[in-house]
Order: C-alpha cells, then sequence, then structure tokens
C-alpha cells in the first residue's frame, strides 16, 4: 500500500480513497462518456474518427462533461484513450468500425528500433489541455480522474496489433525471449509514469492504470508482466507527487488480485465483475479501497436484476471503503435512463 497520506479533500471520492467508509459510497463509471449517449454520438459525428477526437481538446472537454449534466456523479475521467501513447511513440494506429482498435504489430527487436519514446509527452499534450479545461469546468464536488493503459495491456495490443486476442504472440515472446520483451516493458512503464505525472500537473486528481488484459497472464509471469510494472509506475508517481492516489485494474486477475492489492502499492483496486464481492471484502488488504463491480449486463438490463445486484454489492462492501462503479465499461448498447436508475438505488439504498 502507499504510504504517503492522500491530499485532504471534502469531495467524497477523495474521501473514500483516503479510506474513509461512507455511508453512500461515491459512484462513477468507466466509459461514462461515451456511444450510449445520443449527445456524444453527436459530437462524435462531426469529427473524422476518434482519435480526432480524443486530441481535440474543446470536443473531448466536452464529452467528458456531458454525463455529468444528465447524472449525480462523483467524478468524471478524462475522455482518452490507452493507446494515445503508443501512438505518440510512433505506432501505426487506426480505429475501425466493428473492429476497434487496429496497431501494425511490433513483434522484434527491428520494431522496437523504431518507436520514439522521447515523442510521448509532445504527441500526448492534448490530453493535458483537456485536463486543463475540465479542472477549471468540472463542479466543486466533483473528482477529476486522469488514466492510462498498463504496460503489459498496452503491449498486448502494440504486439498483437489489436484486442480480444488469444495473446499467442505477446505471451510467447515472454516466454521465449523475456529480455527482448522486457525493453518493451521498460519503455512502457517509463513512458507512462511520465505521462500520469503530466496529467496530475495538469489538474488530475486521481490517476487509473487500465491492466485491462491482465487475466491473459498465466500464474508464473503474473508477477513479472502485472504486479512489477504496475509497482513501478505507482512508485514513480508517489515519488513525483506525494499524496496523489493511484486506483488499479487488473481485470480478470482472480485470486491474484490480492498480490496485485499487496505488492503494487495502489491506494485502490478495482475490481471486474467475475471477482466475488463477498471473497474480495475478506480477502483484500482492508487499507485498500475497493471499487465496483456491478456487471456491465446487469445495467443493460435495469429493473429488478438491477436493483438486487446494487444491493448486493453495496452490502459485501458496506465495512470498508468502497467506490461504486462497473466491472469493466458501460456497453454502447446501455440505455441511459438505465444509468440514472443506478444511480438513484445507489443513493436509496444508502439512505434505506
Amino acid at each position: 500500500m502507499a504510504t504517503e497520506p492522500i491530499i485532504a479533500s471534502k469531495k467524497p471520492l477523495m474521501r473514500a480513497l483516503a479510506g474513509e467508509r461512507q455511508s453512500r459510497p461515491p459512484i462513477w463509471l468507466m466509459r461514462q462518456a461515451g456511444r450510449y449517449l445520443p449527445e456524444y454520438r453527436e459530437v462524435r459525428a462531426g469529427v473524422s474518427g476518434f482519435l480526432e477526437l480524443c486530441y481535440s481538446p474543446n470536443l473531448a472537454a466536452e464529452v467528458t462533461l456531458q454525463p455529468l449534466r444528465r447524472y449525480d456523479l462523483d467524478a468524471a475521467i478524462v475522455f482518452a484513450d490507452i493507446l494515445l501513447v503508443p501512438h505518440a511513440m510512433g505506432v501505426n494506429l487506426d480505429f475501425r468500425e466493428g473492429e476497434g482498435p487496429v496497431i501494425t504489430p511490433i513483434r522484434n527487436p527491428i520494431g522496437l528500433a523504431k518507436l520514439t519514446p522521447e515523442k510521448v509527452m509532445d504527441g500526448v499534450a492534448p490530453v493535458f489541455e483537456t485536463l486543463r479545461i475540465l479542472a477549471r469546468e468540472l463542479p466543486e464536488n466533483v473528482t477529476l480522474i486522469g488514466f492510462a493503459g498498463a504496460p503489459w495491456t498496452v503491449a498486448t495490443y502494440m504486439v498483437e496489433g489489436r484486442g480480444g486476442t488469444d495473446f499467442s504472440n505477446t505471451l510467447g515472446w515472454a516466454w521465449q525471449a523475456p529480455d527482448e520483451f522486457a525493453f518493451l516493458m521498460d519503455i512502457l512503464v517509463e513512458t507512462t509514469a511520465a505521462y500520469l505525472i503530466a496529467q496530475i500537473d495538469a489538474g488530475a486528481e486521481v490517476v487509473q492504470l487500465f491492466d485491462s488484459w491482465a487475466g491473459a497472464l498465466p500464474e508464473p509471469l503474473f508477477r513479472r508482466w502485472c504486479i512489477q510494472p504496475n509497482a513501478q509506475i505507482v512508485a514513480k508517481v508517489n515519488a513525483a507527487r506525494p499524496g496523489v492516489p493511484v486506483i488499479g485494474f487488473p481485470k480478470g486477475a482472480g485470486a491474484g488480485y490480492v498480490d496485485f492489492v499487496r505488492d503494487t502499492g495502489v491506494n485502490a483496486v478495482s475490481l471486474d465483475q467475475s471477482v466475488p464481492a463477498s471473497w474480495a471484502a475478506k480477502a483484500l488488504d482492508p487499507a485498500c479501497t475497493i471499487q465496483g463491480n456491478l456487471d456491465p449486463q446487469a445495467l443493460v438490463a435495469g429493473g429488478d436484476a438491477l436493483e438486487s445486484e446494487v444491493r448486493r454489492i453495496m452490502a459485501a462492501f458496506s465495512d470498508r471503503p468502497h467506490i461504486f462503479n462497473l466491472g469493466h465499461g458501460i456497453p454502447k448498447y446501455t440505455p441511459p435512463e438505465h444509468v440514472g436508475q443506478l444511480i438513484d438505488l445507489v443513493h436509496q439504498t444508502a439512505e434505506s
């Protein structure tokens, strides 16, 4: 666990990250700004592509703020993407409708030699401007969250060329030539830490590391390629900006969440929906705030199913610091009114 005290704040999310158990947990949602909102789709239709939206500070700030106008949320997460860092170091990246991100893969030292990590900070500069806009415009009780992809997850996209694969190329490289693969991971540790520190300087009060494909790592590799890189980044952020909380999200880690929480130094851990809430409440370090972990499909379903799940999760984490969130991002086909129902349920359940 991080040892530096979190910067004092009256904001509900910051209080939860400082270890305070609140009668109503703060709530924000991964991908709360996005395709399920008609106002987002309107903005998106006005640009040439997803990357243009990410690199347009005024538009990125607008879509970040859109859910705050609809819902009583306790945080805003800057609109960006985890693949902006490799894009800024020269990776060929395209977001294709129906396919998601597509990258020209890097699978050997020749590809690694073409990377330009020294150009990352200039490439991602628009994100910092977006954060500065948001820091000025957010309501005073709303926390501003910055984020980045964790090295293993970003590496899988860079090596496989897309997400959602069996990760055979990345795992094969990590098993067969670990020193070569470590070179890529070291680049990602350094650039990601610098990126997060700069986000904090631009106004982010909290940062989250998304290790979305951590569940692809077998036990012998989990410590080296998930825990250790996350721990290195947390240590660098803590040293440079003491007191700024870091949330980790090793999606799919299962029982590995225990070691992840204990050994990375994160202030909070976001749980995916596969993690039993009752187990996590007992197994994870009580000094670590838990974030999560509603199944996004329960949000899509709404109604009684949503109400039952909200009550179950809140009961499981009622005795420890908790941030209500999803186990992953909001699906694009989620009815917007179900998000309003969820927030009302969290508020009402806390009052009952």
